[in-house]
């Protein structure tokens, strides 16, 4: 007697190790949320490097990535539908030890976490000629509280946390494109390989889109497995950074949302910060 073998898709999957990355992937990284015929394996890597990473190996089928990457992977790569973080009148933000004024800053060095980050093309967009050193994001509130820098440029939890370290906030970039625009700040998104082919990429969006919202029903144990990403946060803290950025939007990016990752990477091509046209188009 034999018996026919089924043949399993193994999807990998890359994202940050942050409590709202890891908040949106519970359902699936917990098998809360299965796929017959489809198995997902996860890594967890910082958002640099999985730019990179994406751009000279196409290496994940599934990896989050900063928007201002895309134009430089989408060759091989297309746009989730759902899994973004998009800022809603926030985002990354300029913080230094004194209030200097902005035109002040323009005369300092800027930690930045990456010239792919999206935050850096939105600090580029403000003001072109800012002189800039990438430091990891995780160093830059203490590069700037030891004064090795006079600014930094923070993403992720620092948004929340860097007055406990003294610092004063002297730009939000997601205030500032919502007063150029009118739109939200498109920050990251999750892109997935093109060469899995049409019924993969549909079933891969559609498996994240039910591993986000379960963890939006199920939000106190979703919550639970995220703070071990952290990053010493109190609960309550933890709770407002992933509100800030797992929630409706990222279940589907809506009109405005798609129309802002658009305009983000126009101007960036426009002002001479892109070396390429953006082509964006979503699964899902």
């Amino acid at each position: 007697m034999t018996t026919a073998s089924t043949s399993v898709h193994e999807i990998s999957i890359a994202h940050s190790p942050d409590s709202d990355d890891a908040f949106m992937f519970y359902g699936l990284a917990t098998n809360k949320i299965r796929v017959p015929g489809y198995k997902f394996t996860h890594v967890l890597t910082d958002i640099e490097t999985l730019n990179h990473k994406a751009i000279n190996e196409a290496f994940y089928d599934v990896t989050a990535i900063s928007f201002h990457a895309y134009p430089y992977l989408q060759d091989n790569y297309t746009l989730m539908s759902c899994g973004g973080s998009v800022g809603e009148t926030y985002g990354p933000m300029i913080v230094a030890t004194r209030r200097f004024t902005l035109e002040d800053v323009k005369k300092t060095r800027i930690a930045v976490p990456g010239t792919l980050t999206t935050a850096y093309l939105a600090l580029k967009l403000y003001y072109p000629e800012f002189e800039t050193v990438v430091v990891p994001f995780d160093k830059i509130i203490p590069a700037v509280v030891s004064g090795e820098f006079d600014a930094g440029l923070i993403i992720h939890e620092g948004q929340l946390t860097y007055a406990n370290d003294g610092l004063v906030k002297l730009l939000d970039l997601g205030v500032w494109w919502r007063e150029q625009t009118g739109l939200p700040l498109p920050l990251g998104g999750n892109a997935i390989r093109r060469s899995l082919g049409k019924e993969a990429l549909e079933i891969t969006t559609n498996a994240l889109r039910d591993s986000i919202q379960h963890a939006l029903d199920n939000r106190d144990q979703a919550l639970e497995y995220a703070m071990q990403f952290a990053r010493e946060l109190d609960t309550a803290t933890a709770n407002r950074f992933v509100g800030m950025y797992v929630n409706e939007r990222t279940l589907n990016y809506g009109d405005d949302g798609r129309e802002a990752i658009r305009k983000l990477l126009d101007m960036g091509y426009d002002r001479g910060i892109i070396p390429h046209r953006a082509h964006v188009d979503f699964v899902g």
